[in-house]
Parts: C-alpha cells; structure tokens; sequence
C-alpha cells in the first residue's frame, strides 16, 4: 500500500540525511516515576509533575542534537518538545503508560484527551502506540488488540501522519521476561509479531520491534551471562528470519537493557545483514542519569549526559551504520 504524500514528508522529517531513523525515547512516565522515587527513597506521590517534565528537558536538549527525531509523551514532555534540536523530528505516544491490570492479557488504552488529530496539531510527525502482545495469548485477548491497532491506524489514515507500532513479547503464564527459559521463547514470539503487524489492516508504517534474542544468553557474545539460549549463528538466523518476514519498515527499541547489551544486539543485526531502518533508543542512554539526578538535581543531570549521555547516544549511532533505509523496504 503506497503511502501518502503526508506520510512521506513527516517520515523523512524523523530521519537522518540516509533514511535511517536514529531516534532517542522519552516517553516513560509510570516507569520513570517508580524509577525517580526509588532513586529518590520517596513515594511515587512526591515526584511532582515538575520533577518528570525537568528530567525529559534535560535529556531532549542533550541527546536531539545527536538524533534524528525524539519519542516523547503529552503529559510530561511538551516542554521537552519544544526545547529539542532543530534537526530533530518529533513522535508523540497516544497510549495511556502501562495497560489494564483489572483484568489478564495486558490491555491498552490510549490518552482521553488525544486524537491522531491533535497529536498532529501539537506538531508531532508521528502518532506512537505501545501494546503488549502474545501470538500465544487467548484468541479473545488478541482480537481485542488487534481491533484496537486497526482502529488507530484508520485515525492515522486519515490524518496522513505516519503510525509506528511498538509491540513487546511477554510470558501469559506469568514467566520471567529477562529469564533462560523466555530467552528461548522469545525469537518465535518477535517473529509472529512482526509477521502479524506487517499486514495491510493495520496500516503501520513503521514497525518499533524488540530485537528477536536476548544477547545476555547468545554464547560468545559480549554480554554472555553464561547460561545459553543460543549459539550465535542461530541468533544470527533469527535476525534474518524475522527481518525477511516483515514488509514494513522496521527499528529496534532497547526495552530497557543497558548499552552495552543494546549495541552488541545490534552488532548482530548488522551482522546478520538484516534490514533495519534504524533505531528508537531510550533507557539504553540515560537511565543511569535517574540516580544522579533523584540525588543531585538538574545540573548534575546536565553534566552527566553531557559526557556519559552523549557517548551512549553516540556508541548506538555507531553501532547502526548498517542499517538501512526505510525507502528501501517501501521499494522506493
């Protein structure tokens, strides 16, 4: 399906000058509060709005001159939009942080007061949702969400602003998600997704995807725990695998792992020759800031991703010189 001219310039807008998206996250809100807290050693009630919004400033006007575009949220982040780098285009998330716990399957629910509409309105080039999803959850649990996707990207349709969808695997029986045994379950549960989402129902321009293996468990590489999941080669065919099987363009997320850990899956990546358009790089590069600044304030936050920050944006910028366009995988 052709995109839109709309589509095409907002698109170009969250690249670099290669057609790679090379794009910093700071969209984490419930998260981020539970993390400043305990940082912090306070409630989640006593980290203000003004705290959650400060630290998002910081990180835009650190880390956008090194990036192509940033992810940020509504409610705390609109100061952190307007303070970002010139050249650095701008997606905002739709969806409320975190998902029902009222009930099983991990469901989402967006933002009351948004509309692609308005997201647009507020100057973003891109609408940005999160759900959790299981190719092996209960029928009914998925087509709830599959319904929900297809709805948001009807919104997006219609208001020619791209829709990138970011999916995160998990265990419905409740297993350990940085776990052996999940390790092992985890490039089917990214594959499926991938091949899922890629479909023309959605209309998703762009897939925000978890690397299809966990590093910590491939043997030999540089982050290896010891307890393996896989060999590299088979790591490596993983990559391929779901890298052939999705006909939208496609970016890794960090979900949350370290630098390290992030930049050797990625290494991998390019190793395995996979088609990437790039990435959407959050934690990775500032969340040991969160103690620093939990303890020390907005200053002594500024100086570190100055110095740390920069060189972590910088060692992912580096590690995805093998990515590709995202022209390429539209045939453009």
């Amino acid at each position: 399906m052709a995109l839109s001219a709309s589509k095409l310039e907002h698109l170009k807008k969250l690249s670099n000058s290669a057609g790679v998206i090379a794009a910093a996250a700071m969209d984490q809100r419930g998260s981020l509060r539970k993390s400043l807290a305990a940082a912090k050693g306070v409630t989640e009630k006593e980290i203000s709005e003004e705290m959650m919004s400060d630290f998002k400033v910081a990180v835009s006007k650190a880390l956008t001159p090194h990036a192509s575009a940033i992810l940020l949220d509504t409610e705390y982040g609109l100061k952190a939009a307007a303070a970002r780098s010139s050249n650095a285009g701008l997606l905002l998330a739709y969806e409320l942080s975190g998902y029902d716990n009222t009930q099983p399957g991990r469901l989402p629910d967006l933002i009351p007061e948004l509309s692609a509409l308005r997201i647009k309105e507020l100057g973003a080039d891109a609408v940005k949702i999160l759900i959790y999803y299981a190719p092996g959850d209960d029928p009914k649990v998925n087509t709830i969400k599959h319904a929900f996707v297809e709805r948001i990207g009807a919104e997006c349709e219609t208001v020619g602003i791209p829709f990138f969808l970011e999916f995160i695997g998990y265990d419905p029986a409740g297993g350990d998600e940085k776990g052996l045994e999940f390790a092992k379950k985890k490039p089917q549960i990214v594959i499926d997704s991938m091949a899922e989402f890629s479909k023309p129902q959605y209309h998703v321009d762009m897939l925000k995807v978890e690397v299809p293996i966990n590093a910590n468990y491939v043997e030999g590489s540089s982050v290896y725990k010891g307890e393996k999941a896989y060999t590299r080669e088979e790591a490596l065919g993983y990559f391929r695998k779901a890298s052939d099987l999705a006909t939208k363009p496609f970016i890794y997320l960090s979900a949350g792992v370290s630098n390290a850990q992030f930049v050797e899956s990625l290494t991998m990546a390019s190793e395995a020759g996979t088609d990437y358009s790039g990435v959407l790089c959050g934690r990775a590069t500032w969340k040991d800031g969160i103690p620093i600044f939990a303890k020390q304030g907005a200053k002594a936050l500024e100086d570190w991703l100055a110095d740390e920050g920069i060189k972590n944006i910088n060692a992912v910028n580096a590690a995805i010189s093998g990515a590709k366009s995202w022209t390429k995988k539209l045939g453009l």
